[in-house]
């Protein structure tokens, strides 16, 4: 959410604890065998182990074993009307009327949403334009609804972008880096259209948008599960720019402590750990395996395990692992050292101690010397949960954290984005956001949780459309529209509709969803949270 733009509640235990008739029929769905469908080419995850750097080989074992046809994604389940479970709500109808009005065309093709489209604003900023992040959840509702084109559009333009020369302040960008945002201007004189594309000059702090290739490496994913077909992705432009964003992501500066050279509020969990995680694991899956795509992948598969080890080691926080902290003694040597960044545990924040259930845990933000961030970055463990950078232990921790403190993190307007928030009234960035819901839906899913996602759609449903789509909510609940939040913010809109198709049909989630590589799984010492 970085950038320029950026009391009435059930008790947890009678609410969440039993899991009502569609619950079990959601959990059945997920549950069903896969089926055997012809397609035009199989895309499914490549396993570490069948990609170790000694055993670099051919095709794919898994060729042949597919997520279903176009608009399917993956969890072979029945289609949503096989399941009649859900009740159409009033709110999707026109949630699709103002996403179709966000839409951009250049040369007349849809090419991506635009920010907001809030004609009572003040200042329209760059909102006018289209933003790699802020797509991502139009293109899963476009994808999810059996829209392709848009989203392929998006995809091959944005890469054409890629290869332009790019400078923020005289300093040459890397040839890797994909725009933050884009522009279609309409010259309705001359009938021409022309992009602009900003790659980081107009953003707060100029921040090169590092996480922008790595919302298309997701993205392209995505797009090749839901058609079930490899061809756009296995081009020769889509795997020199997949390479492309790699060379800059697996720089020595991204070696071993991504958090390096971010500033406070850009080391979120979810910029460089999390959504590098799912960016790599998602290249894995991509990447053709001639000379140059091999080379790749044997550097993906090192970073992965040491990545993947890195952050379920030392970012993983709970009751158990808090109270270890709370022990730590400083100033210690040699490889036998147990507080090996050297925490202070009198840095811990006191808020933490009451915050921490026994049963529950979530990654923290960042591990730096002396001090941690622990503060709960929502994106970056959903994400995480996604991606499979937690464990299926991690996993459960993540979600019984989230229904123990429903009222910090949820409160009135899914979702909190960072907890606790900015101190004061300043909540800009620290609020409630509700393109989050997505996100969240996603996680219960593949949790096994859909109640809790159910919950924080109702929640969002009584609201959201009614003060008109804003981009976030103030207060420590979430009650307040945002003091600076734009309305008819597109990522909100298109947030909930991917919620609600999640919900409906499950099977979507094998377009954002990674499951665990046993290659990859720790030999960790049990938290306590995982035993409750």
């Amino acid at each position: 959410m970085e950038g320029t733009r950026e009391p009435g509640m059930r008790s947890v235990g009678s609410y969440c604890s039993v899991t009502d008739a569609d619950d079990l029929s959601l959990l059945r769905l997920l549950d069903k065998p896969k089926l055997n469908i012809e397609r035009k080419r199989s895309f499914d995850e490549r396993s570490l182990s069948d990609l170790s750097i000694s055993n670099i080989r051919g095709p794919d074992p898994l060729d042949g074993i597919h997520s279903p046809g176009a608009g399917r994604s993956g969890f072979n389940t029945p289609s949503s009307s096989a399941w009649n479970s859900f009740e159409p709500h009033p709110m999707v109808a026109d949630a699709w009327d103002a996403l179709r009005k966000s839409m951009v065309y250049f040369r007349g093709q849809p090419l991506g949403t635009l920010a907001a489209v809030d004609h009572a604003a003040e200042e329209v900023l760059n909102y006018d334009q289209v933003f790699v992040r802020d797509f991502v959840p139009s293109a899963l509702a476009f994808l999810m609804n059996g829209e392709h084109d848009i989203v392929q559009n998006f995809l091959l333009k944005t890469l054409h972008l890629q290869g332009w020369e790019k400078k923020i302040d005289r300093f040459k960008l890397g040839e890797g880096a994909m725009p933050a945002s884009f522009k279609v201007l309409h010259d309705p004189v001359r009938k021409t259209d022309t992009l602009i594309a900003d790659f980081g000059e107009s953003a707060i702090g100029r921040v090169a948008p590092v996480d922008s290739g790595f919302w298309w490496i997701i993205l392209l994913r995505a797009y090749t599960k839901a058609t079930g077909d490899s061809s756009l992705a296995e081009t020769s432009d889509c795997q020199k720019g997949i390479r492309l964003i790699l060379s800059l992501c697996l720089s020595e500066g991204f070696d071993t402590f991504p958090t390096l050279l971010c500033a406070d509020g850009c080391s979120m969990i979810d910029r460089r750990m999390a959504l590098f995680f799912m960016a790599l694991r998602s290249a894995l899956a991509l990447l053709k395996q001639d000379t140059e795509g091999k080379e790749f992948i044997e550097r993906i598969v090192k970073r992965l395990h040491a990545l993947s080890y890195h952050m379920r080691s030392y970012f993983w926080l709970d009751f158990r692992q808090l109270n270890d902290i709370y022990r730590y003694k400083t100033e210690e040597y040699s490889h036998t050292a147990v507080n090996k960044f050297n925490v202070i545990p009198d840095s811990i924040p006191d808020w933490i101690f009451d915050f921490m259930p026994k049963r529950g845990g979530y990654f923290v933000g960042n591990v730096s010397p002396a001090r941690m961030d622990f503060r709960w970055f929502a994106l970056g463990n959903c994400v995480a949960i996604l991606s499979s950078l937690a464990t299926p232990e991690q996993a459960t921790a993540v979600m019984d954290l989230i229904e123990a403190r429903w009222e910090e993190l949820v409160g009135e307007m899914p979702l909190k984005i960072c907890y606790p928030a900015i101190e004061g009234h300043d909540y800009h960035n620290g609020g409630s956001w509700p393109v989050l819901l997505w996100l969240l839906t996603a996680a219960c899913i593949k949790t096994g949780r859909p109640q809790i996602a159910r919950r924080a759609i109702e929640l969002t449903e009584s609201r959201l459309q009614k003060d008109g789509w804003p981009e976030y909510y103030d207060g420590k609940l979430g009650r307040y529209v945002g003091k600076q939040a734009r309305k008819f913010q597109t990522w909100s809109i298109a947030g909930y509709l991917v919620a609600k198709m999640l919900l409906e049909d499950p099977s979507h989630l094998g377009m954002i969803s990674l499951e665990e590589d046993k290659a990859m799984k720790p030999l960790l010492r049990r938290s306590s949270s995982w035993t409750c």
